[in-house]
């Protein structure tokens, strides 16, 4: 049993690892945008593979403790948790590679607009990312929730910057092309939220049996 603990603990440590992979890869590529570093870009995009890896290693050692470990309950729930979680992440990590090639070709333009809502939805993402992750490893349903509530604000904030742009669009269509990536940027850094959200809903359920999905959390 002593053996199991020290497994499952090691497991913990795994979507943990991942989970900071993959906040980091968020944080550096909408930097390299802000910045106009493609060299950070770049460096996002290359990096990929090893969360590509790490999410196959997780998924490996999930398999391995329910073939060997036949855990029971609470135990068996978390494994296969951890499994879903994995999925959402690499996700993630997929959508700050698709930030960073967007990145790339808006660097070879003149800048379009300073960056202010941008990266408060990337701020924001980051939060609801970790938080969700504390909120398993701690069994927190109230975090999770807390996590919940914050999607409608990036949410928010991708219809003012869609709003925002399109204005930009319609007043010159030079700036159509760089407004369309950057609109496409918001919506990748919308659905890294709604990952994190997928991630909460799935620990509510893990620690409550409560499939909350779909349903208004007000």
């Amino acid at each position: 049993m002593a053996i199991f603990d020290d497994e499952l603990r090691n497991l913990k440590a795994k979507a943990l690892k991942l989970s900071s992979m993959v906040e980091a890869s968020i944080r550096r590529s909408v930097r390299s945008l802000v910045q106009r570093n493609s060299d950070l870009a770049r460096e996002v995009i290359k990096n990929d593979h090893q969360i590509n890896a790490l999410e196959v290693e997780i998924d490996e050692e999930c398999i391995r403790l329910i073939a060997l470990r036949q855990p029971k309950a609470g135990d068996l729930r978390f494994i296969t948790m951890v499994m879903k979680i994995t999925t959402d992440l690499e996700r993630i990590g997929d959508l700050a590679e698709d930030i960073s090639e967007r990145a790339i070709e808006l660097n070879e333009e003149p800048p379009l607009k300073p960056y202010i809502d941008i990266p408060r939805m990337a701020e924001i993402a980051e939060g609801m990312l970790r938080d969700s992750l504390e909120s398993l490893i701690k069994k927190d349903t109230k975090l999770a929730m807390d996590v919940i509530g914050r999607d409608d604000e990036v949410d928010n904030l991708n219809l003012q910057v869609f709003n925002e742009l399109l204005l930009f669009m319609i007043e010159e269509p030079k700036n159509i092309s760089r407004a369309t990536r950057i609109t496409y940027i918001s919506k990748y850094l919308e659905r890294i939220a709604d990952h994190a959200t997928n991630i909460a809903e799935m620990v509510i359920y893990m620690v409550e049996g409560k499939i909350i999905r779909h349903m208004k959390t007000t």
